[in-house]
């Protein structure tokens, strides 16, 4: 007979989520291995020679890669001899300001900057991230997919996201030669929401690359790093063809940042008997080497395996601080779905939504759960009152702004409308007014009539070879009338020619001001410094729609 209890906490969403006791020798271990190495670090004539543990003539290709461009080797020496223990201290201390501590913590080991991090608790790391995050001021990714990769909705969801508040613009496919129509209804739908907002389509690496210089996308980050040379071999790749790429992106103008994440490698089975974080801390010091602006990390499309051991959701944060403590921007993860139950989601999501960082989602989803394209969202459309809401509670900017119905109703109109009138002037299949007038008013996919998927891909292949541009996209919008939908794409080509925005953590206002790392620092220092809301702001966040004035009662 069963304790009724028992069988009541069975039945909670919590005990639908998957757990596992740690096996530190396949790697299930999130923090603190037993065989992680032991921080070290030798320099003779300016060549590391030991490093971790290694010496030079056994380094792998990750410890090449990481010795000869990932540590500044002025200060190496300082800073790895400092404890471990006072580092922390350092780290979350108000009075000890970030352009101090960046010389430092750039200089440390990928095994000493695990060690430093496995010494604080979460509240101090959150501590530290407040002072660490690169840009001022905090900002906000969005997932836009479709299940039937149906450009009408996209461009709709698209141009909602961007009056809701999200800097930067996600989306992927369902098939593969949906991508250049899914960029294209990304790129209309995002510019009619907010001019400004950066967007990409994750896609294998040339395909999204051809997209970038094409003008369809403005930005990547779908360029994998792993912490294990087999993994990293797995996917016929070294750190010297992932910084090649990034070069690519670069010289185009476009701005990129490397994604990697705790338990990849554990996952595919190549984690050498290493704790999830001493090898993303590999991944990150990588990052930094190849010269990459930024990370997406924070377990992301592993979260369910690091998620399923002790402390896996302290290692999230763990790995954004180093990543921040890289100098490089952290677009930190909440995307995929992580757990069955709404308090588990929301407490891992508080960690990086208190202290703010640069992306506090690397893909917050901006549609229902079953049309995100990414496994399903953390947070997804159905949460944006509850995420606004949050803000309110506690007086924090999480980079979403309240909306009205009559707003969205009528962006999603125009951003309908003006990807209707591209595809016409392009010679792409018809949208009709039937599907503008469902998605303007839809939720989802199954809210919208289904398109003639056959005659779209023979569509986007033609895009293609045609050499469909961002300039073509430009003239098509001007000569169906939406001109200031036209300035604001045209404004991203110019400033792509520019190479504006490939500074560390660039974002645009919607003037097309550059808000980054370099113009606009975080400096941070204590109660009343660093990012500070304007009254102006405040009052954004806290006018919700549900809220009752006095004056109406």
């Amino acid at each position: 007979m069963r304790s009724k209890r028992f069988e009541i906490l069975d039945a909670r969403p919590v005990n639908q989520d998957g757990y596992v006791s740690e096996w530190p020798e396949v790697g299930l271990i999130a923090m603190d291995g037993p065989n992680d190495p032991k921080p070290s670090i030798r320099i003779e004539n300016g060549e590391i020679v030991e490093l971790d543990g290694r010496q030079r003539a056994d380094f792998d290709m990750l410890d090449t890669f990481i010795a000869s461009y990932g540590i500044n080797l002025e200060r190496a020496v300082e800073a790895n001899a400092i404890d471990s223990v006072r580092l922390a201290h350092m780290l979350c201390d108000i009075n000890i300001p970030r352009h101090e501590l960046i010389p430092l913590t750039t200089a440390l080991t990928p095994a000493k900057a695990a060690e430093v991090v496995s010494k604080m608790s979460v509240l101090e790391m959150m501590a530290a991230v407040t002072k660490l995050r690169a840009r001022k001021r905090p900002a906000m990714q969005g997932h836009v997919t479709s299940v039937t990769d149906n450009p009408v909705q996209l461009a709709a969801d698209a141009a909602e996201a961007g009056i809701r508040g999200f800097a930067e613009e996600e989306t992927t496919v369902g098939i593969v030669r949906y991508a250049p129509l899914n960029a294209l209804a990304v790129l209309v739908g995002s510019q009619t929401g907010r001019p400004g907002i950066l967007s990409q389509c994750a896609v294998e690496e040339a395909t999204e690359l051809q997209l970038g210089m094409r003008g369809l996308t403005s930005y990547a980050e779908t360029v994998s790093v792993y912490g294990t040379e087999a993994v990293f071999m797995d996917g016929d790749d070294t750190p010297w063809s992932k910084a090649f790429l990034a070069s690519c992106y670069a010289s185009r103008g476009l701005k990129m940042r490397f994604t990697s994440g705790t338990g990849s490698e554990v996952q595919m089975g190549f984690a050498e008997g290493m704790s999830m974080l001493y090898l993303e801390s590999r991944c990150q010091f990588i990052t930094r080497a190849a010269g990459s602006q930024g990370t997406q990390n924070g377990s992301v499309s592993c979260v369910g395996v690091v998620g399923g051991v002790p402390q896996g959701v302290r290692a999230f944060l763990a790995e954004n601080l180093i990543a921040m403590m890289l100098d490089l921007e952290c677009a930190s993860a909440n995307d995929q779905s992580m757990s069955q139950s709404d308090l588990r989601r929301v407490a891992r999501s508080l960690m990086q939504f208190v202290p703010g960082t640069d992306f506090i989602c690397s893909g917050y989803s901006t549609v229902p759960n079953y049309d995100n394209m990414f496994g399903g969202g953390h947070w997804d459309a159905e949460d944006f009152d509850d995420w606004l809401i949050l803000q309110r509670d506690m007086r924090v900017d999480g980079a979403l702004s309240p909306v009205s119905e009559e707003d969205v109703i009528a962006i999603r109109r125009k951003a309908t409308r003006a990807i209707q009138a591209v595809f016409k002037e392009l010679g792409l299949p018809e949208i009709t007014d039937a599907e503008v007038e469902a998605a303007t008013y839809g939720h989802g996919s199954r809210d919208l009539p289904a398109r003639n998927v056959v005659e779209d891909l023979v569509a986007a292949d033609d895009l293609m070879k045609r050499e469909i541009t961002g300039l073509d996209v430009v003239q098509a919008l001007i000569r169906s009338g939406f001109d200031d939908v036209a300035e604001a794409v045209f404004n991203l080509i110019k400033h792509r020619m520019a190479g504006d925005y490939l500074q560390t953590a660039a974002i645009f206002d919607g003037d097309f001001r550059i808000d980054s790392a370099v113009n606009n620092p975080n400096d941070y220092a204590g109660p009343m410094t660093g990012y500070q809301m304007s009254p102006e702001r405040w009052d954004q966040i806290k006018t919700i729609r549900q809220a009752v004035s006095p004056e109406s009662i």
